[in-house]
Formats: C-alpha cells, sequence, structure tokens
C-alpha cells in the first residue's frame, strides 16, 4: 500500500475517496459558501466535493436548489422524503445521512426520520405521500415499466401534472446523486448525524 493509500492529504480528506484539487472559486461560489456556513455552520461535503470544477459545482447548486427549494405543489418536506425513499433504495451512505437528517428535521419528528431511512413502508402516512414515493421507488427500480397508469393514478390521488414532474425529477436527481456519491464514497458531514435527534 502507497503512501498516500495509507493517509489521505489534500483538501478532499474526509470528504471523498478522490484526492482532486479544488478550484479557484467564482465569486457566486464564494458567497454561496458562505451562506452555508451563515446559516448551517458548515458547507455540506457534496458541494466541497464538487469544487474541484466551478461549472459542474454550480451547474449541481443550481439544480439542487431549484428543485428543493424553489415553489412547488410538493411540501420541502415531501422533496425530502423522495430523496430519502430513493437513497434508501440505492443505500447511498451520504444521502440517507443527510436528508434523513433534513427530513428530521423538516417533520420535527426523528422516528419518521428513521422510517424514512430504513424503509418509507414503514411508516404511517397519508395516502397522497404513499403514493408519491412509491411512483419515486418506481422510477429509481425499474423506470421503464412506468406507463399512464402510474401517472394516473397519481392524479387520482391529487396530483398535478406539473406535481409528478417534479417527483420525477426528484427522484431522477437523487439516483444521479445516489450513484456520484456511492462511486467516490462521499462521506457526510459530522453534524448531519445529530440534527433533530
Amino acid at each position: 500500500m502507497g503512501e498516500q493509500d495509507q493517509t489521505k492529504v489534500g483538501a478532499m480528506a474526509g470528504v471523498m475517496a478522490l484526492d482532486l484539487p479544488l478550484a479557484e472559486p467564482t465569486p457566486d461560489m464564494a458567497a454561496y459558501f458562505q451562506k452555508c456556513r451563515d446559516k448551517i455552520g458548515y458547507v455540506p461535503n457534496v458541494l466541497t466535493a464538487y469544487a474541484h470544477d466551478m461549472a459542474k459545482l454550480e451547474a449541481f447548486a443550481t439544480f439542487y436548489n431549484d428543485l428543493m427549494l424553489a415553489p412547488s405543489g410538493l411540501s420541502k418536506l415531501e422533496r425530502e422524503m423522495i430523496a430519502v425513499a430513493v437513497s434508501s433504495e440505492n443505500k447511498c451512505f451520504y444521502c440517507l445521512t443527510a436528508h434523513g437528517a433534513a427530513v428530521r428535521q423538516l417533520s420535527g419528528d426523528p422516528v419518521l426520520g428513521e422510517m424514512m431511512v430504513m424503509n418509507y413502508r414503514a411508516a404511517d402516512l397519508p395516502p397522497r405521500q404513499r403514493a408519491m414515493l412509491d411512483f419515486a421507488v418506481k422510477i429509481t427500480r425499474a423506470s421503464y415499466e412506468i406507463g399512464e397508469q402510474d401517472r394516473q393514478a397519481l392524479r387520482d390521488i391529487g396530483f398535478n401534472d406539473r406535481d409528478i414532474w417534479d417527483i420525477a425529477a426528484v427522484a431522477g436527481f437523487f439516483n444521479m446523486s445516489n450513484r456520484m456519491a456511492s462511486a467516490v464514497d462521499m462521506r457526510p458531514n459530522a453534524e448531519y448525524h445529530s440534527t433533530a435527534r
């Protein structure tokens, strides 16, 4: 085992298995990182992992913020629930830790957060949220099997077509993110483990 294998050095140590040099931050991304520090006290490791390439970081942050924070027929909690259900299917340690913490925080219910991480079907969810998560998991397991009957089932329970788009977009984004996080062994910030317990 080489010296570099034995001791991880560099900016990415503790963030992921790849030791990529940090790029010079753009003013927008420097301000974004500072906003993270001011608001939550740290920069999420996923952002640090992307910070070796400012174009990729900006694209990731823009898409994430639009999907998870912009106005939607889905609540912020529901979008986090999708993130956790998808991440549970994919067994993504980073996203289960980070977004499980978000579910605990947004719901005010640590038990719900744990159920979502382990198996959302164990949670006593309203039919609307159960249908939403079933659809997100079907996208994760076998998106090619989705047909009009699946979309219609969501309409029948109260989702409109924009909501269905948002469910699919959040599920799709986290399927990509889970695969990236697992491939590079991305590690969650320690702060997530104790959030809202």
